[in-house]
């Protein structure tokens, strides 16, 4: 029975209504992306505009392929044949893909060909062939984990298993276009960028899109195109999305050891960016009170907020998971009063009881769910009635983060243990001021 389409235009209203930010293409200049594909034209179909914007934006891209794509057409299964079909049907779509890459402009662009077997692509087996080839990526670009086919879906749960946690891992899907409807469940929107292609990007999309023939033309013996006219048409709306696929656990303890142990101790640069020394004002400025009778600072970091806010607070119990920042943290604050203490968050050491303030920064986003949940339960045992939070994270998305700073502090705001008092929103980071019910 044929599977009945979802046409393009059925998807119009939730990509209105969810209006997805636009993907950030310039953040990634100089960088290296490495793109995967289950099949050749995976990466055209769903991603090639965005390939190709990061390309011409100096982006150092990469394609790895899991399979040369050589089982589309079941009645090549026929017993009575031989492999030579099957074969040529790979050598085709391998010269199809060179092809696409020059209309795109992206003949130099390295491609890595696995030849996996297609149609039963096994995601631990890819996870392990992708390890090395994804060493030092800042960003990865796979098919959606949700995607209906099920190679597709396994190419992303490869990458899931086989990326860093330094590498921001985004996913594209293909056939949720025209096999699920626009309501379903699993479609992550609250995760999704945007990536409109100008007038050249277009046609520059249909000639890489044109030049896989034998997918979008008559199979063997007549048989139907893989990617008819219906299903093309997803493919030529001038708009493509991409789903961030966030790390689920957390941001591991030794990735913060590691920072600390390079970059000269102060891997957010945090003594000396203009960033830091805004954000510290702005939150020093949005204390409700002049001063605070007990306040902590968990994730303190080098301790360059901390050593401000101890003129502020007769008692002020920093700390931090990370033993160099510790050392770093008890060498800033010296003479000030404040003590610093090796602790990690929901400890009660990290946010001990009877306090008035408590100051969270770019920390929560790193936590997972689990940890995060427990540690606003902590916030709230630890800061007493009357008392206030402070949050503030950077607006961007660090790729150890299962979270951003919007969805972070959501947490918080939802919660009815706690009332906002200050909300400052720039382009750079979130800032609220939260009190204690």
């Amino acid at each position: 029975m044929t599977r009945p389409l979802t046409p393009p235009a059925d998807w119009l209203p939730l990509l209105d209504a969810h209006a997805p930010p636009a993907f950030e293409v310039a953040a990634l200049a100089g960088e290296r992306v490495v793109v995967v594909a289950a099949h050749p034209d995976d990466e055209t179909l769903g991603a090639g505009g965005l390939m190709r914007a990061l390309h011409r934006a100096g982006a150092r891209v990469e394609l790895v392929v899991a399979t040369d794509g050589e089982a589309a057409f079941p009645s090549l299964d026929d017993p009575a044949r031989d492999d030579t079909a099957r074969a040529a049907l790979a050598a085709t779509r391998r010269d199809e893909l060179d092809a696409a890459l020059a209309a795109h402009g992206m003949a130099g662009v390295p491609v890595h060909r696995l030849g996996m077997p297609d149609s039963a692509l096994d995601a631990d087996v890819l996870a392990a062939a992708l390890e090395p080839l994804l060493v030092g990526a800042e960003a990865v670009l796979a098919p959606w984990t949700g995607d209906p086919h099920p190679d597709h879906a396994a190419a992303g749960r490869a990458v899931a298993a086989a990326a860093p946690v330094t590498t921001t891992r985004w996913n594209y899907p293909i056939w949720m276009w025209p096999w699920l409807r626009p309501d379903d469940d699993g479609i992550p929107w609250p995760l999704a960028r945007v990536h409109h292609l100008d007038a050249d990007a277009r046609e520059a999309k249909r000639r890489a899109v044109a030049c896989f023939v034998s997918q979008t033309g008559p199979g063997p013996e007549g048989a139907a195109p893989i990617v008819g006219p219906e299903v093309l048409a997803h493919f030529d709306t001038g708009t493509e999305v991409v789903f961030r696929d966030p790390a689920a656990g957390g941001a591991p303890a030794e990735r913060f050891d590691d920072l600390y142990a390079t970059d000269g101790g102060d891997p957010w640069e945090t003594r000396t960016s203009s960033y830091e020394r805004r954000k510290r004002a702005v939150l020093l400025a949005c204390l409700p009170r002049e001063h605070y009778r007990h306040a902590a600072e968990p994730a303190c970091g080098t301790g360059a907020l901390t050593r401000e806010l101890a003129a502020r607070c007769d008692r002020l119990d920093a700390s931090d998971a990370a033993a160099a920042a510790v050392d770093l943290a008890r060498a800033a604050v010296e003479g000030t009063g404040a003590t610093v203490e090796q602790a990690a968050l929901p400890d009660a050491a990290a946010l001990p009881a009877g306090l008035d303030l408590a100051v969270v920064s770019e920390v929560l986003y790193y936590l997972a769910d689990d940890v995060l949940a427990a540690t606003v339960d902590r916030i709230a045992e630890a800061v007493e009635p009357g008392g206030d939070v402070v949050i503030a994270h950077w607006r961007g998305w660090p790729a150890e983060a299962p979270r951003d700073a919007g969805a972070t502090h959501c947490v918080l705001l939802d919660d009815p243990r706690f009332t906002a008092l200050v909300t400052h929103v720039d382009e750079e980071f979130l800032l609220h001021v939260l009190r204690r019910a």
